[in-house]
């Protein structure tokens, strides 16, 4: 289980131990279900943006056999925006993995 990597960027906001637990934890399950990621690159930034709802961005990019998969989402909080980028990978590496198996 150890040999997966996770790596954190931070643009424009400081770096955060609570966040980076919450994310680790999160991607912990894709790890577990889908054995072929091997690498997370996690990327935090702030942006301006007019509604209250938005201006927290995560962008996360897995590093698994094929294309790379990427997610991002910008919400009111960082975790927020890193529940809806996992839950759009897991079902981006679904797919993949029903790909795989027809093959």
């Amino acid at each position: 289980m150890d040999n997966n990597t996770i790596i954190f960027e931070y643009h424009d906001i400081n770096a955060s131990d609570t966040l980076e637990n919450f994310t680790k934890e999160k991607l912990e399950t894709i790890f577990t279900r889908f054995d072929f990621v091997h690498r997370a690159d996690v990327f935090f930034k702030t942006e301006n943006t007019s509604s209250d709802e938005t201006g927290k961005k995560c962008g996360i990019r897995l590093s698994a056999p094929g294309p790379r998969l990427f997610a991002e989402a910008s919400h009111d909080t960082f975790q927020d925006a890193v529940s809806e980028s996992i839950n759009e990978l897991k079902k981006q590496l679904q797919k993949r993995k029903e790909q795989v198996k027809t093959y």
